[in-house]
């Protein structure tokens, strides 16, 4: 008889954490355990629970997938964790990998797609739907906006930067609140503008507030 595999669902709607579970239990070597609505429930949860295996949505209120991958990650380095999402975009599905997603699923697919990036994920290989695939092909190069180089997610700090920019914080009170000087926060504004192929300040701000970041 094969190993139960045990997973904990993280998404923050019950509907689509209900369905996941119903197409879960059909099989009878995987085993959904609970369902926590967002991150920091999850990094409470993981310990008692001892899951084998998160289903985590990118879009989670408070702290989003990413940040929450990247504490799963500090906390518990062999827990294997696939990104699951209907968000598509490169600075998803590459940030989630490389914070340490072992796959990449995006919503909306059949049953059997989900089974199988499961089944890829509890024997540490790596599943990408195609629709994150096809955006991993397009990756760029920020630096020089080419379609054929190699896109970098963006780091802890420029998160931070952008979430202080969404809540309208002026360079100064950013600059304060993560120790660093005015100019560099000037830099980093200027950096993710190109870096986001925005064109202004409310580029940034639309950015974070699509992503639920602020």
């Amino acid at each position: 008889m094969p190993k139960t595999t045990r997973i904990l669902i993280a998404d923050p709607l019950e509907l689509i954490a209900e369905g996941v579970r119903a197409w879960l239990s059909d099989e009878r070597d995987l085993r959904p355990i609970d369902h926590v609505s967002t991150g920091k429930q999850l990094i409470e949860r993981l310990n008692e629970a001892q899951p084998d295996l998160v289903l985590l949505e990118v879009s989670l209120p408070e702290m989003d997938g990413i940040d929450t991958m990247r504490a799963v990650r500090k906390a518990h380095p062999e827990l294997r964790v696939l990104a699951f999402s209907a968000l598509t975009d490169i600075e998803y599905v590459n940030s989630m990998l490389i914070e340490g997603a072992c796959g990449y699923l995006v919503k909306g697919g059949p049953k059997e797609e989900l089974i199988m990036a499961v089944r890829a994920a509890v024997a540490d290989e790596r599943y990408l739907s195609p629709a994150a695939q096809e955006s991993i092909a397009r990756g760029y190069k920020y630096t020089e906006k080419r379609p054929d180089g190699e896109y970098v997610g963006l780091t802890q700090r420029e998160r931070e930067i952008i979430r202080l920019i969404a809540l309208e914080r002026t360079n100064g009170e950013i600059g304060a609140a993560l120790f660093i000087s005015e100019d560099t926060v000037k830099s980093h504004r200027k950096r993710l503008m190109t870096k986001l192929n925005v064109r202004s300040t409310a580029g940034l701000v639309k950015y974070a507030l699509d992503r639920r970041w602020a």
